[in-house]
Formats: structure tokens, C-alpha cells, sequence
């Protein structure tokens, strides 16, 4: 395949290119400062910015599938609102580019998936970074009207360190709940977001991606 990556430089992104060409496919990086990507065979650096459409959808021309990976720093300072602005901007491009396939990443927390998480999780959802995942939630509602065959990915917690043996992949819908605080290595869910791309049978589906024993199904006991 080939993929864009938006965010390419940021935690989750960067390994999402280092994954991808792993599994050799083609990347191009649409960033906003070229100099941050690491130049190396397979990746195509592509510089400009989210609210430019035409550019965007100059990038996006050609290939299979657009991951975005594009977020907000904790230390960001309000009101946050990067995804309102150019969630819009970026699957209008994609469209104007005939790219069907969207992968989302949002977060485990955001809007009603918070109503699954412990109680630990939900104090930290509504308080750290309440206003980061209210703006999540808010450009997600848009996404079924974007004519994309669309995914979001709703990762847990995660950090840098090796990658973990497996993680799992649930539709949201089947899930539960998510007991505590699981936290799951970057490396891991970039793997899950190329698989995801490449997967047209997931259109429309909200998708978490934790530990393997960080979920419960649907009509499991407490």
C-alpha cells in the first residue's frame, strides 16, 4: 500500500512510518517541518500544513490510505481546538483525492467511550485532558458524513518502550469495560493502525486497541 501519515513526526506517527516500512509498504510524510523526518528509502516528505486542502490533497493523490495521526501536546494552551478546525480540511482533501480508506487515531476516553473506563480512568478523561479529548470527540462527529470509508482507532494509555507481545483489537460496541489503566507500548498500536488501513471490511467502526487483558466483553461479569 501506499500511506500518507499526518503527525508523521509525533510519537504514535513516527512509529506508524517505521512500521509500515517494516511491512513494506510506501509512506508518504505530509509534516509541517521537513527537517524533523528522518530521510530514508520508502518515505516521501511532503511539506504543508492542515488547513491547506489543495495541498493536502495534492499529497494524498495516489495512495491507499491516509492515517492521521495529528494531537495535541498536554502543555497546549486553550481553547483547544486542532481537530475542529482541520479534521474537516483533511477528509475533504481526502476526498477530493478519491482516497477512501481514513484511519482516525482518537483516544480511549473520548465522548461516550469514557463511560467503559475504570473510575481512575474517568477522573483522569474529565480532569488532564478534558479539553484535548472534548475537541477529539466533537471533529469525530463529522467523520459519517465524510463520504470516507472511515476507522477511528481509540488506543489506551501509551508509552516508548520495546514493543509487547500482542495487544488486542476490539470493536468498541463489543467491549464493556477497561479495567484500570492499561498502557500499551507506541510500537504496538502503530502496528494495529497499518493493519487497520489496510482492512476496507472496517468502515465505520470504532476500534480499541489495548493490552491483551485490558478489556472485558459484553455480558462478562464485574
Amino acid at each position: 500500500m501506499k500511506i500518507v501519515v499526518l503527525g508523521a513526526t509525533g510519537n504514535i506517527g513516527s512509529h506508524v512510518v517505521k512500521e509500515a516500512l517494516s511491512q513494506g509498504h510506501e509512506v508518504v510524510a505530509y509534516v509541517r517541518n521537513p527537517d524533523a523526518v528522518q530521510r530514508q528509502a520508502g518515505v516521501t516528505v511532503v511539506q504543508g500544513s492542515l488547513d491547506d486542502r489543495a495541498a493536502l490533497a495534492k499529497a494524498f493523490v495516489g495512495s491507499d490510505a491516509v492515517i492521521s495521526a495529528i494531537g495535541v501536546a498536554l502543555r497546549a494552551k486553550k481553547p483547544v481546538d486542532l481537530m475542529q478546525r482541520t479534521l474537516p480540511v483533511v477528509t475533504a482533501a481526502a476526498r477530493d483525492a478519491g482516497v477512501e480508506r481514513f484511519v482516525l487515531v482518537s483516544a480511549f476516553g473520548v465522548g461516550d467511550t469514557a463511560a467503559k473506563a475504570s473510575f481512575l480512568g474517568r477522573l483522569v478523561y474529565r480532569t488532564v485532558v478534558a479539553a484535548i479529548f472534548k475537541d477529539k470527540e466533537l471533529s469525530e462527529e463529522s467523520l459519517p458524513a465524510s463520504g470516507l470509508n472511515w476507522t477511528t482507532v481509540h488506543p489506551v494509555n501509551l508509552k516508548e518502550a520495546p514493543a509487547a507481545p500482542a495487544a488486542t483489537v476490539k470493536r468498541l460496541d463489543r467491549v464493556a469495560k477497561v479495567p484500570g489503566l492499561p498502557t500499551l507500548p507506541f510500537a504496538n498500536v502503530a502496528r494495529a493502525l497499518v493493519e487497520i488501513a489496510g482492512d476496507r471490511g472496517l468502515a465505520g467502526q470504532r476500534l480499541l486497541v489495548t493490552t491483551e487483558k485490558g478489556w472485558r466483553p459484553q455480558g462478562h461479569g464485574a
